[in-house]
């Protein structure tokens, strides 16, 4: 448990900027002064202007509740579904595992980044439809762990117990089954919220995800590309706040697995 307060913390005070950046009082991260573009720090502006004169810590912080709102939502809808699934097909076997798991490896024959752009271009970019497409692609991680983890304990004298007691399915699956498959599912969900916010960062770098002038991490790093001889620090800026953001993520989940894993929980 030691292991998780740090990038906890950490992970704890992005969501927590992301959440506040209304009552923050920044500037409008998409208001343009041109007569300040690729300014650097200065007061009330504390990390500079970016190509069109943007102040760059508003845009960071607002970027951060647009790529984290993205990521969570995505992770959430696909957990939420892949978890019943799982939940379904772990417990009814036959063909219901046929239906609610097996028909996942379908999507997983298809290469993750491909399969999202394929959907972007067809739907058109935005922030609907990058959870739209990042929710399908996480989604056989969710019901595959826990149709594995179902499969685990079904057999389990607890499990037994409530069904001898005459409860019903929906009781055993929800009360039952589902609270001691909590933690491998806690720690798919972090998984998929760190890949979901580099996977947002990136199409929404290639011009596939948030639209312009939205914030977002991808764009200012898009943004800054074009830059970056005059204002190396409008590419620095994005790029250190997704790196951050995503190693405290990693950090957290292994601690996670480790805090939900019985080899080494004792430890």
């Amino acid at each position: 448990m030691k292991r998780l307060w740090l990038p906890g913390a950490f992970v704890a005070l992005i969501l927590l900027l992301a959440l506040a950046a209304p009552l923050l009082g920044l500037p409008d991260p998409v208001r343009q002064d041109i007569a300040r573009r690729l300014a650097g720090p200065m007061s009330g502006s504390w990390l500079g202007r970016d190509e069109f004169g943007r102040d760059v810590f508003s845009r960071l912080i607002w970027g951060a509740r647009t790529s984290l709102s993205v990521a969570f939502a995505s992770a959430l809808t696909a957990g939420i579904i892949g978890v019943v699934l799982g939940l379904i097909g772990g417990w009814s076997r036959g063909v219901g595992s046929f239906l609610s798991v097996r028909s996942m490896d379908i999507i997983l024959c298809f290469p993750p980044v491909l399969l999202a752009l394929l959907v972007v271009t067809l739907l058109g970019p935005g922030a609907a439809t990058l959870i739209l497409v990042l929710s399908v692609l996480y989604l056989p991680g969710f019901a595959r762990v826990t149709y594995s983890e179902v499969l685990s304990v079904r057999g389990r004298d607890y499990v037994e117990a409530t069904r001898a007691l005459g409860a019903p399915t929906w009781y055993i699956l929800l009360r039952t089954v589902l609270p001691n498959i909590a933690g491998p599912v806690l720690v798919q969900l972090s998984l998929a919220v760190a890949a979901a916010v580099v996977l947002e960062s990136g199409l929404s770098f290639l011009g596939l995800g948030v639209v312009p002038p939205a914030p977002s991490w991808g764009l200012m790093i898009r943004g800054a590309r074009a830059t970056m001889e005059q204002a190396p620090l409008l590419l620095v800026w994005p790029c250190a706040a997704l790196t951050l953001t995503i190693l405290a993520m990693n950090l957290l989940c292994d601690a996670l697995r480790d805090a939900v894993d019985p080899r080494t929980a004792g430890r």
